[in-house]
């Protein structure tokens, strides 16, 4: 036998033992499994931090000043509609790009244009921060100044954080959010224990924001370049955009409303049931959708049939139910370690705002796998849901309990107009393929 057929030989020999040495692939339920652990892990953390945070603003400012730094991180929640737009066609568009290259293009053209909307968006908030604190009863106009700061960097960090969930580095990601939280509980507990009250805690707010932008670092893969990549298709951002103004409308116009309705204290009350309410939606969404999005957007078309989104419902459901049980069994516990003695008698508010969130997130789930999959229209109907929760809370504003109520009811006919075409035009799949 010749070298150069013992050679030929010996890598057939080779071949079936290097093959089977490589890793199998992942399916999409061990990866949404996975990156779900990874972010419910996180989405603790930052809780953790973020309790701490609201501990330390509560007890030491009282429920006035509580209601002045809630309606300053509502505002920043609301310009976090433009972030987790970008953050989302980012995703979408990297998850979709196969090798590194095209996704590190897509990730730097997008970063580009989410400065330039994020600078504009800073610049708006800056000079109209005089009529705002007087709508929102705010104590200095200086307090949107100083938010501006951070919503200066906000669009290019829902850039950065779509592009490390597009290639599913889920501990990067998460890490991502507890560096935020962590700053921002550091720094306004240093600030406002130093004498600097709700001013020092929104400039924790910002210091936050440009803290998670810096640290940690893209993977190495996005940072290649050499690449022009196909921009996202114009419809792909509207539908994004249209997405998280109503998401963060939904979210947080009630905040802003009974700023606006009810005097400080009961006002400092209601958000912060809204704090511990939305806790639920932050875990459904950065701890289940945030996993399942960036699977569903690259399965093929022709593996649709409804792949990916049972496990993420079955979270989302059991997740809700257990939030709402605990919150309607030890509301004066939750309320009291937490926040203090002066915002126990909260009632039944706690367990009804978080019903109304648990049936939001289960609307969500539908609405992102549609929209991971193809230009979806459940984007405008949650718009419209939005616009109706405005008109629904300036009417009935009786009392803090109304309020929540309007809440329930337009958020459970949301999830039925979501769930129930999603439910038949799916069970109605398996019977055209017999048919065929």
């Amino acid at each position: 036998m010749s070298q150069s057929e013992s050679v030929v030989t010996l890598s057939r020999a080779d071949a079936p033992t290097a093959e089977s040495s490589s890793p199998p692939p992942r399916s999409a339920h061990s990866v949404v499994l996975s990156g779900s652990v990874i972010m419910l892990i996180s989405m603790m953390l930052v809780n953790l931090f973020n309790f701490a945070y609201n501990v330390v603003m509560a007890r030491v400012l009282g429920p006035g000043e509580f209601g002045h730094i809630n309606a300053a991180v509502t505002i920043l929640l609301m310009a976090s509609c433009v972030s987790l737009a970008f953050q989302l066609v980012c995703t979408k568009f990297v998850a979709r790009n196969e090798g590194a290259a095209g996704k590190a293009a897509v990730f730097h053209t997008l970063l580009g244009k989410a400065w330039i909307a994020s600078l504009a968006l800073a610049a708006v908030l800056f000079l109209a921060q005089k009529p705002i604190a007087s709508y929102l009863n705010l104590p200095s106009p200086w307090m949107m100044g100083v938010l501006a700061a951070g919503i200066a960097v906000y669009a290019p960090l829902g850039v950065k954080r779509g592009a490390m969930q597009g290639v599913c580095a889920f501990p990067r990601l998460g890490g991502n959010f507890v560096l935020e939280a962590f700053t921002r509980f550091v720094v306004g507990a240093g600030l406002v224990l130093a004498g600097y009250g709700a001013l020092g805690a929104v400039g924790a707010i910002s210091a936050s924001v440009i803290a998670a932008y810096f640290l940690p670092r893209v993977p190495l893969q996005l940072r290649v370049k050499g690449e022009t990549a196909q921009p996202p298709a114009f419809a792909e951002a509207v539908q994004a955009i249209v997405f998280f103004v109503g998401q963060v409308v939904i979210n947080n116009i009630d905040i802003l409303l009974v700023k606006h309705f009810f005097p400080s204290d009961p006002a400092g009350v209601y958000a912060a049931v809204a704090q511990i309410g939305r806790l639920l939606y932050f875990a459904s969404w950065f701890g289940v959708v945030n996993a399942m999005f960036p699977v569903t957007a690259a399965a093929k078309e022709k593996h649709h049939k409804a792949h990916g989104i049972g496990l993420p419902l079955v979270l989302v459901l059991a997740i809700s139910i257990v939030f709402v049980v605990i919150a309607a069994l030890f509301p004066h516990l939750i309320m009291g370690v937490i926040f203090g003695s002066r915002f126990v008698e909260t009632g039944w508010l706690l367990a009804l705002y978080a019903t109304a969130t648990g049936l939001y997130s289960l609307s969500v789930v539908f609405i992102a796998y549609e929209m991971s999959r193809r230009i979806a229209n459940t984007g405008w109907l949650q718009l419209m849901f939005s616009a109706a929760l405005v008109v629904g809370i300036g009417l009935f504003h009786g009392s803090l309990r109304e309020v929540i109520l309007v809440r329930i009811v337009l958020m459970a006919i949301l999830l039925t107009l979501v769930a129930v075409p999603f439910v038949r035009k799916h069970a109605r799949e398996p019977l055209v393929e017999a048919a065929a």
